[in-house]
C-alpha cells in the first residue's frame, strides 16, 4: 500500500497553535499567517476512518485550490500560496460559526426531508410535486451552524442566524451574495466537464481588517455533489438513482455494512482492496472535475516533504 499520511506534528518558524479537524490540520503562525495541511484522513457520518486514502489529501488540497483561483474575480479569498501539493498557506481570520450551504437540486438530506413530508428547509419553503434529484426553480441556501454538544451540523434559518445574533444583517447578506455568485461559477465549471454541480458548501471568514474572505475549501467531492450531466434527464423520466461524483459511494458502502455513525455501532474493516479502490475512486473524481490528468506527487516520505516544502516557503517570504 501507498504511504499515506493521517496525523502531523510540525515545528514551523513562528509557530503559535495547531488546530486539528477531521481531514485538516491548520497550524497559525506569527504574522497571521496559516498553514493548512490536508491530510489522507477520510470523514463519514461525523466519525473519522481508522485509515487514511492514499492521495486523498493532494486531492483535495489541489482541487480546492484551483477552484480558489477560478473564483478569486468574483470572491476575495484567504490563500496566499501552495507550497506543497498538500499544503496551502494563508491570511488568518476569524471564521464565521455558519457553513453556507446552497443547494440546487433536491437531494441528499434535503430529499430526505421532503421525503419525510416536511417541505420547510432552514426557513426555505421546497415546492411541491419534486421527486428526488429533481432540479429547484433556484437554487436555495440553507444554512448550518455547528451543534452546541458534539461536532454535528444542525440546519438553522436565515432569521435564527440574525436573531440569535449569530452573524450581523449586513454580514450575512454579503455572505449570500458570495454564496449565490460562487454557486453560479461552480455550476459554470462543472457544466464544462460535463457534471451538474447539486449542492455545495462555502464557509467564510473576516481578516482582521474586517474583510469578508472565503476560506477551507470549495467545489471539492467532500465538500460537493456532483451528478454527471450526461443521461441525468433520461434516469430522472424513469425515476433512476443518479450517477454520483461525490464521496456518497463510501457512505453507501458504509451503511451495507451496517454503519452509519450511530451509537453501539461498529465500523467495518477496511481491507487493503477496499482501500486502493477508494483511492482510485478520488482520482477519478479529480480528473473528471478538473479535466486534468492526477499527477501522484511523491509519498516516499511525506512527512518530510511537507515540512521541507513549507520552510522553504516561509524563508523566502
Amino acid at each position: 500500500m501507498t504511504n499515506t499520511i493521517t496525523n502531523t506534528n510540525f515545528n514551523f518558524p513562528g509557530q503559535k497553535s495547531v488546530y486539528k479537524g477531521k481531514v485538516r490540520e491548520v497550524y497559525r503562525l506569527e504574522n497571521d499567517l496559516l498553514v493548512m495541511i490536508a491530510t489522507d484522513r477520510l470523514s463519514a457520518f461525523d466519525v473519522v476512518m481508522p485509515r487514511g486514502i492514499p492521495y486523498k489529501g493532494q486531492i483535495l488540497n489541489q482541487i480546492a485550490t484551483r477552484m480558489m483561483r477560478d473564483t478569486e474575480d468574483l470572491v476575495p479569498n484567504w490563500l496566499l500560496a501552495t507550497p506543497d501539493p498538500n499544503v496551502a498557506v494563508g491570511v488568518a481570520c476569524e471564521p464565521f460559526k455558519v457553513e453556507m450551504v446552497i443547494r440546487g437540486y433536491l437531494s441528499g438530506h434535503a430529499a430526505r426531508e421532503y421525503k419525510a413530508g416536511r417541505r420547510l428547509l432552514c426557513g426555505v419553503t421546497m415546492p411541491d410535486g419534486m421527486i428526488e434529484n429533481d432540479k429547484f426553480p433556484e437554487p436555495i441556501i440553507t444554512p448550518a451552524t455547528k451543534a452546541e454538544q458534539g461536532d454535528h451540523d444542525e440546519d438553522i434559518s436565515r432569521e435564527e442566524i440574525l436573531d440569535r445574533g449569530i452573524v450581523t444583517e449586513a454580514d450575512y447578506l454579503q455572505l449570500e451574495d458570495y454564496t449565490r455568485k460562487l454557486f453560479q461559477r461552480g455550476t459554470e465549471i462543472a457544466a464544462r466537464r460535463g457534471l451538474i454541480l447539486v449542492d455545495t458548501k462555502y464557509e467564510f471568514g473576516k481578516t482582521k481588517e474586517g474583510k469578508i474572505v472565503l476560506i477551507d475549501e470549495i467545489h471539492t467531492p467532500d465538500s460537493s455533489r456532483y451528478f454527471y450531466a450526461n443521461g441525468y434527464k433520461e434516469r430522472q423520466e424513469k425515476g433512476e438513482p443518479q450517477k454520483q461524483l461525490s464521496k456518497e459511494f463510501v457512505r453507501q458502502w458504509l451503511i451495507s455494512n451496517g454503519f452509519q455513525g450511530l451509537e453501539g455501532q461498529r465500523l467495518p474493516e477496511m481491507s487493503d482492496a477496499y482501500i486502493e479502490s477508494v483511492s482510485e475512486r478520488y482520482i477519478e473524481l479529480y480528473e473528471n472535475i478538473t479535466g486534468e490528468t492526477f499527477e501522484k506527487a511523491d509519498v516516499t516520505n511525506i512527512q518530510n516533504r511537507i515540512d521541507g516544502n513549507v520552510k522553504a516557503y516561509l524563508s523566502s517570504i
